[in-house]
């Protein structure tokens, strides 16, 4: 985080449903501003997050929606700078048009869903800013002005490539104007390995958030007065596909940023964490994290396999009815895309499933 008001906590915080409940009387599923603070709330204080899974298409948002559904667990959805260009289509590949689009579905179809949904924009570089995040802090600021809701719930500054000076001056703006649109900013102040939408860290020492970094973050941008932000610290956190101990983590690392800031300011656990590149993670390491403040864990690569596999399982298996070969004909019963983008649908719900399990997240919708 961090939260504009500290909770007031003992050493145990009891269960998640001990929070104290925000009026819902015809509440959209899709989060306001109030519901999503309450979300990340509970999650901080019932040491659990939420899966934050990548889409790219209405089909995948689906999917997404329905995992959390069967969880009964809330969820976060998030559209990265290459989604929004896939979403904006192949002929103009314009970033903001699609992840407006999405989103706008996002509202409308989420109401059939009983859970509760904030929607974020995943890593955004400084080259991208302008064409990204930028136009769609703008599209909320109009809605609250005419009294509606944000179009997203957060937005997140990928800086990780810039000196830490600029990346927190550039954090120090887009925070301010989250604020006038009561959009949460995340920020990721220290590289994550591997590659994601073109972005590019080497696996290495550098991968690792340090007391000094967290206390010129929680300089620049605060501890909550200045509007509420989400932490992306480096633990040793790669992007991509990697087997159970080839990323070497170090998760109990985010207790000693955590104890670093309070010892100094007097507040304990000051920030919300997000877990990027977990892939391949081991359980053990997620409970660390859990227990060190993690309230988000982003899901990408496991999720774009488990929508795809079915998909390649169906094309084999029918092989000679979804292509019309040897002069036949086909069978469009085969070929139809709906026969099997359910299977894709089903494989991805239960991906999303499996990591509510992980995080913990199982069960702790809002009532």
């Amino acid at each position: 985080m961090v939260r504009a008001t500290e909770n007031s906590r003992g050493a145990d915080p009891g269960p998640p449903a001990a929070h104290p409940q925000i009026t819902r009387s015809g509440q959209m599923p899709i989060a306001t501003p109030e519901v999503y603070n309450e979300m990340l709330d509970r999650a901080k204080a019932g040491k659990f997050a939420y899966p934050a899974i990548n889409v790219t298409s209405s089909q995948t948002l689906h999917a997404a929606l329905r995992g959390f559904a069967e969880a009964e667990s809330d969820g976060i959805v998030q559209i990265s700078t290459g989604g929004a260009e896939f979403l904006g289509g192949q002929y103009s590949k314009d970033m903001v048009s699609g992840a407006v689009a999405l989103a706008e579905f996002a509202h409308i179809v989420a109401k059939k869903y009983p859970v509760n949904i904030a929607l974020h924009t995943d890593h955004c570089p400084k080259d991208k800013l302008d064409g990204y995040v930028r136009p769609l802090l703008a599209v909320s600021q109009e809605r609250v002005a005419a009294g509606q809701n944000p179009l997203f719930q957060s937005h997140m500054w990928d800086g990780s490539a810039e000196k830490l000076d600029e990346n927190l001056t550039i954090a120090q703006e887009l925070l301010a104007e989250a604020v006038k649109a009561k959009i949460i900013l995340e920020v990721e102040i220290t590289p994550t390995g591997g590659e994601e939408d073109g972005v590019t860290h080497e696996i290495n020492d550098e991968l690792y958030t340090t007391v000094s970094d967290v206390e010129r973050t929680a300089e620049a941008l605060g501890l909550g007065e200045k509007g509420r932000y989400l932490l992306a610290a480096s633990f040793g956190n790669v992007h991509g596909v990697y087997k159970p101990g080839n990323v070497v983590l170090r998760p109990d690392l985010l207790r000693e940023l955590q104890d670093g800031i309070a010892a100094k300011h007097g507040k304990e656990n000051p920030f919300d964490f997000v877990f990027h590149g977990g892939s391949g993670s081991t359980e053990d390491e997620i409970r660390t994290a859990l227990e060190n403040g993690v309230v988000k864990m982003n899901l990408d690569t496991d999720t774009q396999y488990a929508f795809t596999r079915p998909v390649a399982d169906h094309m084999f298996r029918n092989y000679d009815g979804v292509l019309k070969i040897d002069g036949e004909v086909g069978n469009k019963k085969t070929y139809d895309p709906r026969s099997w983008g359910k299977s894709a649908e089903k494989g991805m719900a239960e991906r999303v499933t499996q990591a509510c399990a992980n995080l913990r997240a199982t069960g702790t919708k809002l009532k």
